[in-house]
């Protein structure tokens, strides 16, 4: 499988952002709004990073920065086993679904490289 550009994961960053941030706001409860936002903080921060990058470089193959991105695999997939009770509404989880895979598969590329 060919890396995947800075510039094409940043897109599903951001897409996966915007979704958790609509999860977050819909959630019923204290510890699935806590689990969110570490998430988002960790994407956030991410984001943050890459957005520091110069444009031109943005065709260049995506190389994980910070720390916690390395980390959040876990999480994402604990998310992902619980997101029927996270993630209220179905629009949300729906496309939930179709954006994690893509950056599972874009961070599971990175830590097999590492």
């Amino acid at each position: 499988m060919s890396q995947t550009s800075v510039a094409d994961t940043l897109r599903e960053y951001l897409s996966l952002l915007e979704l958790l941030d609509d999860a977050y706001w819909e959630a019923a409860s204290i510890q699935h709004k806590d689990m969110l936002y570490d998430i988002i903080s960790i994407f956030s921060q991410e984001v943050s990073e890459i957005n520091k990058l110069s444009i031109q470089d943005h065709h260049y193959p995506y190389e994980v920065i910070t720390e916690g991105i390395r980390r959040v695999v876990p999480k994402l997939e604990k998310l992902d086993e619980s997101r029927e009770e996270v993630i209220q509404r179905t629009q949300t989880l729906t496309d939930f679904r179709d954006i994690l895979s893509s950056v599972l598969g874009i961070l599971e590329a990175q830590l097999r490289t590492l």
